[in-house]
């Protein structure tokens, strides 16, 4: 659907029979908690059988209860703030097992990723990388952990890359001062996803540069300002993000990068054993 679900539901309320407005009632004032329950818990949270939950997302034109839940999930992704993060996710687990669940949660992602990924897409990224005149790669907040990881192999395989500093918003347009055609920004963005990101992207994509976002959905702010987008699947685990799924497809860039430049990644890595071997920069595990 086009329109934000919130506001269907408010244009809709008149037509709604009494038990469906219990319903409208709870996602408007609640849509935190009721974009992450089953038809069956909301029902009993309202006082409606499940099946006038499932009804009710028909009637506003979803195919089903998980196409609703699917579109509350995506509309709020960027609205929550981090106590209603904290919230969300306490009565989501309840009194499970928080190591199993997050980690099955995790592992769902990266099997997620897997499936949805456009290998033309991807294929493509890589070759506007390898060609790339200068790359430049952005992240700020939980996604500079994702840009750094990033930055720090493609140092090892390029000469030509700056991780571009976002303390303050006048630091990423002077790091970007000189980008322009032929050069590849890479923006790194989950939610809450980052302004200054979003800027620094509009402004690399302005002065012709290939820009490529690396983000969660077609939801995301980055997407319509980039050339090229890589989708991973993210997650909130209460008041963090989860970026399992990210870090596995950048660890996929990087090899399919390597496997590029594999003639000139040998040669770096002969020159780097023989530093770290010389300056001790690694402990010799005794066997």
């Amino acid at each position: 659907m086009s329109h934000d679900i919130l506001t269907v539901i408010q244009d809709s309320m008149s037509s709604f029979s009494k038990g469906q407005k219990k319903i409208a009632a709870f996602i408007l004032e609640s849509y935190d908690k009721a974009a992450f329950m089953t038809a069956s818990r909301m029902g009993k949270k309202v006082g409606v059988s499940e099946s006038t939950v499932v009804r009710f997302a028909s009637e506003l034109g979803y195919n089903g209860y998980p196409d609703m839940q699917r579109s509350l999930q995506k509309m709020i992704r960027n609205r929550l703030t981090t106590v209603q993060r904290i919230e969300v996710t306490n009565d989501r687990l309840g009194d499970q097992d928080l190591l199993s669940v997050v980690l099955q949660s995790d592992i769902e992602k990266i099997r997620q990723t897997l499936e949805e990924m456009d290998r033309e897409s991807f294929n493509q990224v890589v070759d506007a990388i390898v060609s790339a005149r200068k790359i430049y790669i952005i992240g700020v907040r939980s996604s500079a952990s994702v840009a750094s990881f990033l930055y720090f192999y493609f140092n090892l395989i390029f000469d030509n890359v700056m991780l571009v500093s976002a303390n303050t918003a006048s630091e990423i347009f002077e790091s970007l001062l000189r980008v322009g055609e032929g050069d590849a920004v890479i923006g790194v963005s989950f939610p809450r996803y980052s302004s200054r990101t979003v800027q620094a992207m509009s402004f690399a994509r302005d002065r012709g540069a290939t820009t490529v976002a690396m983000t969660d959905s077609e939801a995301s702010p980055l997407v319509p300002i980039s050339q090229y987008t890589l989708m991973a699947r993210s997650e909130m685990a209460s008041f963090v993000d989860s970026l399992v799924a990210p870090l596995s497809l950048v660890n996929a860039l990087i090899v399919a990068v390597g496997r590029r430049k594999n003639e000139d990644v040998a040669h770096t890595f002969q020159s780097l054993e023989d530093i770290w071997e010389e300056y001790g920069v690694y402990e010799k595990v005794q066997e």
